[in-house]
């Protein structure tokens, strides 16, 4: 069995810069990316924003991803490997060649968070094509180049439901509307005046999603708006925000040191970084 003194899974932006921390202390780890490519959620964020926290520079969420990946040359950093169970300091993993173990003195779960997709919302209609979460939508227009829909609606007010216009604006979609059920829009004001006087996207609040409606594509949404019903014709939905934290492989086990959005309040991707190399310099001291 292979012994690792640490054991870094996710290669985000926690994992990546908690993993170069540990190396600038000496200290070897191990880092078990389940993609094929490290850098995390940024990777998928075509937008600029990125690198000011971390590295005094402004980049697109890709250049941002790229530069965390630089920044581990020469380290243990294994992609497509996914950790499928933890029994004590032992980790299972399975890659191309199929499942193996490995030991570890110290884990970190820097795994990230997820947005709560429509299954998950209790959202009812049909199951047309076009549903999906920002993530989705990003990996589909930034990695893919792919066009999903044209006229959405996006459903959600937090940051990333902004980041989802500028994804559309992208690749030229044009949504219809963004909405919220809350008496106010959960991003910062005045997000929803830039929302629709800059990119011409109206943000509705006290609106919520009753229902979905197409065949093979998405035709339109029911919603409840103001205590009124109405369908709103549209080719796409955008399910956004509502994070959950991948934190599957927790379950009774405290010896494991979290880093990054697996836990607490969801932060921004420098914030992760820099929150990886505090976990790093904790775990060097024995402290965490």
């Amino acid at each position: 069995m292979e012994r690792r003194d640490v054991v870094i899974i996710g290669g985000g932006p926690a994992g990546l810069s908690a993993a170069r921390r540990l190396s600038e202390l000496d200290i070897a780890a191990t880092v078990l990316e389940r993609e094929q490519q490290a850098g995390g959620v940024p990777r998928h964020c075509g937008h600029l924003g990125f690198g000011w926290e971390s590295h005094r520079r402004i980049w697109t969420g890709p250049g941002f991803a790229a530069q965390l990946r630089d920044d581990s040359k020469g380290l243990d950093l294994r992609t497509g490997h996914t950790v499928l169970g933890i029994d004590g300091d032992v980790l299972r993993v399975q890659n191309q060649h199929g499942i193996s173990e490995m030991a570890a003195g110290r884990i970190i779960l820097a795994t990230g968070t997820r947005e709560t997709p429509r299954s998950a919302r209790l959202v009812g209609g049909a199951r047309p094509r076009g549903v999906m979460t920002t993530g989705a939508l990003q990996a589909n227009v930034y990695l893919q180049n792919f066009k999903p829909f044209d006229r959405p609606v996006i459903i959600g007010s937090e940051l990333v439901s902004f980041s989802a216009i500028l994804t559309c604006r992208h690749i030229g979609i044009r949504p219809v509307a963004m909405i919220e059920a809350k008496d106010r829009i959960s991003a910062p004001r005045p997000g929803d005046l830039i929302a629709k006087l800059v990119y011409g996207v109206p943000v509705w609040t006290r609106t919520s999603l009753i229902a979905i409606e197409g065949r093979g594509q998405v035709e339109a949404v029911e919603i409840e708006r103001n205590g009124k019903r109405e369908h709103i014709a549209c080719d796409g939905v955008i399910f956004t925000g509502e994070w959950v934290p991948e934190a599957a492989l927790l379950v009774n086990r405290p010896q494991v040191t979290l880093a990054g959005n697996v836990h607490g309040d969801l932060k921004t991707s420098g914030a992760c970084w820099r929150e990886g190399r505090a976990i790093a310099e904790q775990v060097a001291r024995g402290s965490a």
